[in-house]
């Protein structure tokens, strides 16, 4: 069960996890869809996913329980910042059973307004493979703009593939 509200936002609220999210997360990142979709290679056991859950704690950067009237559907994190850059990385994941709702968008922007209004940070980007325009248009919907290819920077199902960056200043962002 996640815990209490962090961010509120139209479509999701961001929650804290909790011990008892550990059979959610267990099951979200051993999707093939999802695994294969942000580079997760690891098959993991329950036993992982509470290790995980309990260092969070102790872990810097920002993770939280992406939920719908309550109930998980995904995740959304930022990495330990840079702070004196004020820079971030931004990653989500959504059970694909929830793809194409607007909750990773949602998420995305509500805790880009987290990082620029209470963290201070200038800027957030992201990494999403060339091969998943699901996170492409999250990204763009949420007002980031992509600055650049690396070329077969990803490993994904046997191949090489090009990593796009998404960026997002804080003077570009609106609600």
């Amino acid at each position: 069960m996640p815990g209490p509200v962090f961010l509120e936002g139209t479509d999701v609220s961001l929650r804290t996890i909790e011990d008892d999210d550990a059979e959610f997360f267990q099951r979200l990142i051993n999707d093939p869809r999802v695994r294969i979709s942000i580079g997760s290679v690891e098959a993991m056991n329950h036993t992982a996913e509470r290790e995980w859950i309990e260092s969070l704690g102790e872990r810097a950067g920002t993770h939280l329980s992406m939920c719908v009237d309550g109930t998980p559907v995904g995740s959304i994190s930022l990495k330990p910042p840079n702070e004196v850059d004020g820079v971030v990385e931004i990653g989500y994941m959504v059970v694909p059973e929830q793809w194409g709702n607007g909750y990773a968008t949602d998420a995305v922007k509500l805790l880009c307004g987290y990082a620029f209004d209470e963290r201070r940070l200038n800027k957030v980007y992201a990494r999403a493979y060339a091969g998943n325009p699901g996170s492409h248009r999250v990204l763009e919907k949420a007002g980031f703009t992509q600055e650049g290819r690396f070329r077969q920077e990803g490993f994904v199902e046997g191949e090489y593939v090009d990593v796009l960056r998404y960026g997002l200043l804080a003077n570009e962002y609106h609600t």
